[in-house]
């Protein structure tokens, strides 16, 4: 990893990620501008045995392969010490809270990277937990069942955003990238291509979520400042 990248080490023959996002905006049409294809590339999943097994030249050849810019800096890997790994992972804990304590965003529910939308359940998990927690926090009457009214009202949407996540990369990304045949569309590409209007749907289940959140926690009638001293 340099500067944030992290870098494929498909095997020969094999698309990397970055050539499959190339491919799929080609086919879809799109207007893209053009982009920095040096960022955003991943090995797969429990390939750095492999990544290894190849050697630290092969591994600073790749580096340079994907970012030309970098050829005067890998040799500042010196060894496998060098090299960090971050593991991704869809997962989600069973239980949220416990006396004293309420788990929301990554702490609850680790996301995959896909759909760029774990910032947005974490946000929307902390509004749920205001507008749910304020009232009983001000006036010193929390219980445990207020921590589990916070887990009830945000597991659906993240249970949905997950399955998508899983089945994206199960069902579209994993095959093609495994296979040298040229892209066909998948069947929702063509049709958003031919319906335009469908597009609002994973626009909207991506930007606003499955159930989105407003503030509605009672306003303070004077500062916070003066509450705690209060």
């Amino acid at each position: 990893q340099a500067r944030g990248e992290v870098f494929n080490m498909a095997p020969a023959g094999h698309r990397t990620t970055l050539d499959l996002v190339e491919e799929m905006i080609e086919l879809s049409g799109l207007a893209c501008e053009p982009y920095d294809r040096d960022r955003a590339d991943a090995i797969r999943k429990n390939g750095y045995d492999i990544v290894r097994a190849r050697g630290l030249d092969a591994f600073r050849a790749e580096i340079v392969r994907l970012a030309p810019y970098l050829a005067d800096r890998v040799q500042e890997l010196k060894d496998w010490d060098d090299i960090k790994l971050l593991t991704v992972v869809v997962d989600r804990l069973e239980k949220w809270w416990r006396l004293g304590l309420l788990c929301i965003g990554d702490a609850a529910h680790a996301m995959s990277p896909i759909g760029g939308v774990g910032v947005n359940l974490a946000v929307q998990d902390a509004v749920a937990a205001a507008n749910i927690l304020a009232l009983p926090l001000r006036e010193g009457r929390l219980t445990t069942d207020d921590l589990a009214a916070v887990q009830r009202r945000r597991t659906l949407p993240m249970k949905v955003i997950q399955a998508m996540q899983i089945g994206v990369q199960s069902r579209v990304i994993d095959p093609l990238l495994d296979s040298e045949k040229p892209i066909t569309a998948p069947w929702a590409v063509t049709l958003f291509n031919r319906f335009p209007v469908l597009r609002r749907i994973p626009a909207r289940i991506i930007g606003i979520g499955v159930r989105p959140e407003h503030v509605h926690s009672p306003q303070l009638n004077k500062p916070v400042g003066a509450v705690a001293q209060s």
